[in-house]
C-alpha cells in the first residue's frame, strides 16, 4: 500500500486547530504526561500553527512565535505512526519556510536533550549555553537554525493585498482582493 500523500497547511480555521490540538493532546499530555495548562500555555492564539496531514489524517503539528529579530518554533508533535515519516521533516520545513517568507533570519527554539540529534539534521545547533532549562519534566537544550533569505520575502515594498492575504497563503489572491473590484462607496 503506497505511503499517503503528506500535505501541510498553515492553520486558518476553528477545525483546523482543533485538529492541532488533538494531535498535541495525544502526544504531550497523553504519552508524556504533560499537565493540561502547562501543554496550553496561553500562547495558542498570538502564534501561527501548521498542520500536517497524512491523506486526510492530522498527523503533526508545530506553532511558531514572532519576535523582534528572530521566529520562534515550539511544540513540534508528531503522531507516533508518523514518526520516522517524511511527516516529521514535512511539518518543520513547513514552519521554516513561513519564517524565511516573513523575513525572518533565524529560528529558536528547545528541543529535548534527548531529541538534539533530530534538529541537528534540520540545520539546527545547539547555541551551548549552560543555562538551564527544564518544564514539564523534560530537560531541554536552546537551539538555532539561521535562514537563507527567501527570494520573494515579504516586506513592506511588497503589494499591499500579497500583506493583507491569509497567513501562509500568500501566492493566491484573498477575498479582499475580489472586494477591490467594487467601486468605492464609502466614504461618501
Amino acid at each position: 500500500m503506497p505511503a499517503p500523500l503528506v500535505r501541510t497547511i498553515a492553520v486558518s480555521t476553528a477545525e483546523q486547530l482543533q485538529q492541532v490540538f488533538a494531535v498535541r493532546a495525544a502526544v504531550f499530555m497523553s504519552e508524556q504526561d504533560c499537565p493540561y495548562d502547562e501543554e496550553f500555555d496561553g500562547n495558542d492564539y498570538c502564534a501561527t500553527h501548521v498542520l500536517a496531514l497524512a491523506g486526510v489524517r492530522p498527523a503533526a503539528a508545530i506553532r511558531i512565535r514572532y519576535f523582534s529579530g528572530f521566529a520562534k518554533l515550539e511544540r513540534l508533535a508528531v503522531l507516533k505512526p508518523f514518526r520516522g515519516t517524511p511527516v516529521t521533516r514535512a511539518v518543520v520545513e513547513a514552519a521554516v519556510e513561513i519564517c524565511r517568507r516573513k523575513s525572518y533570519s533565524q529560528i529558536y527554539g528547545h528541543s529535548q536533550a534527548r531529541l538534539i540529534g533530530f534538529w541537528e539534521k534540520l540545520g539546527f545547533r545547539s547555541l551551548g549555553r549552560n543555562r538551564k532549562l527544564v518544564f514539564s519534566d523534560h530537560a531541554y537544550i536552546e537551539i538555532v537554525r539561521q535562514l537563507t533569505p527567501h527570494r520573494n520575502a515579504i516586506t513592506m515594498d511588497s503589494d499591499p493585498y500579497l500583506i493583507i492575504r491569509p497567513e501562509g497563503a500568500w501566492d493566491a489572491p484573498g477575498i479582499l482582493e475580489q472586494s477591490s473590484k467594487r467601486p468605492v462607496t464609502s466614504p461618501r
